[in-house]
């Protein structure tokens, strides 16, 4: 044996794959994320962007910043992908004018179209995750509590 070949050891549990909480939820997020994929794919759309929307739909528009915050993604990851957007015609972005370090974000006509024609994805979706209806709801409050304490 060289030395940098080692023996499996179970002298530090705290670190098997299957006792970190991590992994479950990484693992589960990226198999329900994937679920939305052959949805989205055709509208030429990614996961990241198709919640970007789902928040401006609710609203009509808000800061980027906002949406960082209820995203829980950084500015670094978001404002790319909203250049993105905006240039596929989906947003508009504005400085304020009381405040040029703040860029709004509000969904244009082309934004709006397109909320029609995803309109079914959260069933279609929802269809693909083998939970009962109850223990589906249990996992999404833990997930939120998670979320909340986390912060």
């Amino acid at each position: 044996m060289t030395d940098m070949e080692q023996l499996p050891r179970d002298d530090l549990p705290q670190l098997h794959l299957d006792s970190q909480l991590c992994f479950p939820l990484y693992a589960a997020a990226r198999k329900v994320v994937n679920h939305y994929t052959p949805y989205l794919k055709p509208l030429g759309i990614t996961y990241t962007q198709y919640i970007v929307l789902l928040a401006l739909w609710e609203s009509g528009s808000a800061t980027v910043g906002d949406l960082c915050r209820r995203l829980y993604l950084d500015n670094g990851t978001l404002t790319p992908l909203l250049k993105k957007m905006e240039q596929v015609g989906y947003v508009t972005r504005s400085r304020s004018k009381q405040d040029e370090r703040v860029v709004a974000i509000t969904v244009s006509p082309k934004g709006w179209e397109l909320r029609q024609q995803v309109k079914d994805i959260p069933f279609q979706v929802g269809g693909c995750i083998p939970l009962p209806q109850e223990e589906a709801l249990q996992l999404y409050q833990l997930l939120h509590k998670l979320i909340r304490t986390m912060d």
